[in-house]
């Protein structure tokens, strides 16, 4: 197995940079990877601090920085310690810089900053928080996407990772022998996706969830696959039955199911 160093810098969080190192370190195989992170990097001690860790190990460098005249002083040290650097956002902002003939500001954490569109995304965390699992269903006239499955299809880590993305997203459980009630049905506003999965594949996840849980005694019918099959022949009925788009979640992570939601939304408002 491989085993690389790599230093990951930002003059802002950091979050960029490690997003980008994670979407292309998933794509090499047996790497075992040393990650030294370095948020917040301005001149001065901060820099001083990431030279002597470079030294002492080495390795490539990643940086996402808005600041040019930071990203070329560290640049030039990583050229004299002889390690490899990309500046990851350069192409990008010279190809929209030339596109709209403008200068970068080069200020960091401008994406950050406290603005309209800061609290917004606060507002829908705080309502993905809320609506979670059927609650306050009152309201649900105005999420922007109503999730509803059976137990275990990622509706709640769904909600909060669109609620991060600004997306005011709610779900509701569907519960064997519990019809759905009518102020769910009769939404008009929000779109309402359903949550389908593979019946064996579920049926582990929730003895999984059992066994964490400490309640697996081999009799729950949670996890009975006889069940689960019903479970999701009943949620399939219901999906058709009322035209509502369905994503099949056994093999997408959170953040593909996202995505797929987030393309049904644009089609909506387009």
């Amino acid at each position: 197995m491989t085993i690389l160093n790599i230093h990951l810098l930002s003059d802002s969080t950091g979050d960029t940079v490690h997003k980008i190192a994670e979407a292309v370190l998933s794509q090499f195989a047996d790497l075992q990877v040393r990650e030294f992170f370095w948020p917040l990097l301005r001149t001065g001690a901060p820099l001083e601090k990431f030279q002597t860790g470079l030294a002492e190990h080495g390795g490539i460098v990643i940086a996402t920085f808005a600041d040019p005249a930071l990203a070329e002083q560290v640049r030039k040290i990583c050229a004299e310690a002889q390690v490899p650097f990309v500046s990851a956002l350069d192409p990008i902002f010279a190809l929209i810089g030339r596109h709209l003939n403008q200068k970068l500001s080069g200020t960091p954490g401008k994406q950050h900053e406290l603005n309209a569109e800061y609290f917004a995304r606060i507002a829908a965390i705080d309502f993905a928080l809320a609506h979670d699992d059927g609650q306050a269903r009152a309201d649900l006239q105005e999420a922007q996407v109503v999730l509803i499955g059976v137990s275990r299809t990622s509706k709640t880590p769904t909600c909060v990772y669109l609620s991060h993305r600004g997306i005011k997203a709610a779900n509701v459980p569907l519960v064997p022998g519990i019809d759905l009630p009518p102020e769910i049905l009769n939404l008009r506003g929000p779109l309402i996706v359903g949550l389908t999965h593979d019946p064996e594949r579920l049926a582990q996840i929730r003895q999984s969830r059992l066994q964490m849980l400490g309640e697996f005694t081999g009799q729950n019918d949670y996890a009975d696959i006889d069940r689960v099959r019903q479970e999701l022949l009943d949620a399939r009925k219901l999906f058709a039955r009322m035209g509502w788009p369905t994503i099949d979640v056994t093999r997408r992570s959170v953040e593909e199911t996202a995505a797929m939601i987030l393309q049904m939304l644009q089609t909506v408002d387009g």
